[in-house]
């Protein structure tokens, strides 16, 4: 018989990056017979910042983040995938293919998608008769029930998402960030500190750890604790309203000043390495990862599926709460963040400015000085 191929990948650690991939990979054999698959995980931390051109070197199939885009097609070290997807945007909710796009090839298949919305936990909320907040005005007016309840608003600010969440909130005003380096400020300065202020005053209302919090834990935190009453920003863990969930949380569109646009989309695409001995065979499972059938498997196993038909699906909204019902105005709306090769400096650099602002270190005229030396800088350099 044919000799076995045996393909490797890396995913991130989680029930909702894993058991996707694992739980699908039988649907796949019994196509490929002659191929299998091995899955490594990495931390979410490593996820985020470790270089796409050094994975490519050790694996054949990368679960990554569309910031990598730029740098990614400047190295070439993945494959493009424009004869699986070209035309094919309107497959997936919002803008999730769009944000593999880039020089003018897709790099990866969009697997999980995200953006910032808002999480509640609906006992505590019906607890104080509270609606969802549909914007900042009434999320302040929330928080300071809450408060007088002896209950808290929720975030998770800590480094890169001090970053995402002012991203959000400068283009939900109409100003978002400049996609490179090189043309001036790299957001309008008055929006930038009206954001700030935004969040200042959100802070007056949080529970004080949010500052030392990422995405996980925020979510580990409200279903743990039972004083976190609404997070109105945070990439969503759908798997967190499952039945399985101890206190399910529910999600709801982003409260933003103007209302649910502007969101910073998150999410997950599969590249193939452009050093991958058979790549036709990672061809063949990037094909099947990118089909509503495969990815309607995801859903039955903790997973975030990015392909459109999913998000309207009745069943697997029924699995989660509604999430994907209830925060499809978001998604829809939702921003790009710049994808520059260099980028990922200054996402670390200024997650880590913006988090030392909000704990009292710098004034707010200081870190907008820092952050654009920082953006400026990371359009001069070729590593990430």
């Amino acid at each position: 018989g044919m000799a076995m191929i045996t393909l490797r990948g890396m995913t991130w650690d989680h029930r909702r990056a894993t058991e996707p991939l694992l739980q699908t990979l039988p649907g796949f054999r019994v196509a490929h017979p002659g191929i299998d698959l091995v899955w490594d995980k990495r931390a979410l931390h490593g996820f985020e910042f470790t270089p796409i051109s050094d994975l490519a070197r050790s694996h054949d199939l990368i679960i990554l983040d569309h910031p990598f885009a730029g740098t990614i097609a400047a190295a070439g070290c993945l494959l493009p995938l424009d004869a699986l997807l070209q035309g094919a945007d309107a497959s997936f909710v919002g803008p999730s293919l769009q944000t593999y796009t880039h020089s003018g090839h897709i790099w990866a298949v969009p697997v999980d998608a995200a953006c910032q919305v808002a999480v509640s936990r609906p006992d505590l909320m019906a607890r104080l008769g509270a609606d969802i907040p549909q914007n900042w005005a009434d999320l302040l007016a929330l928080g300071h029930r809450a408060r007088a309840s002896g209950l808290f608003l929720a975030i998770g600010l800590r480094g890169v998402h001090s970053l995402m969440t002012m991203f959000t909130l400068c283009a939900n005003l109409g100003q978002p960030f400049s996609q490179q380096p090189g043309a001036g400020d790299p957001v309008d300065r008055d929006t930038f500190l009206a954001a700030l202020d935004l969040l200042r005053g959100l802070l007056a209302l949080v529970a004080p750890e949010c500052l030392d919090w990422n995405s996980i834990e925020l979510h580990d935190a409200m279903a743990a604790r039972d004083d976190l009453l609404f997070c109105p920003a945070v990439y969503c863990y759908a798997t967190y309203a499952e039945a399985d969930q101890a206190k399910p949380l529910r999600f709801h569109d982003l409260p933003g000043p103007l209302g649910p646009q502007g969101s910073t989309i998150g999410g997950t695409g599969l590249g193939v390495s452009a050093h991958c001995e058979h790549p036709g065979s990672a061809l063949d499972y990037a094909a099947y990862l990118s089909r509503a059938a495969t990815q309607r498997g995801f859903a039955q196993h903790h997973g975030q599926p990015a392909r459109a038909e999913c998000w309207g699906d009745p069943v697997i909204n029924a699995r989660f709460g509604d999430c994907f019902r209830n925060t499809r105005r978001t998604m829809e709306a939702a921003w790009t963040r710049p994808r520059y090769p260099g980028y990922l400096n200054f996402q670390a650099e200024a997650g880590a400015l913006i988090e030392q602002h909000l704990r009292g270190e710098m004034t707010g005229a200081a870190l907008f000085d820092r952050i654009r030396r920082a953006f400026d800088a990371s359009g001069r350099t070729d590593r990430q």
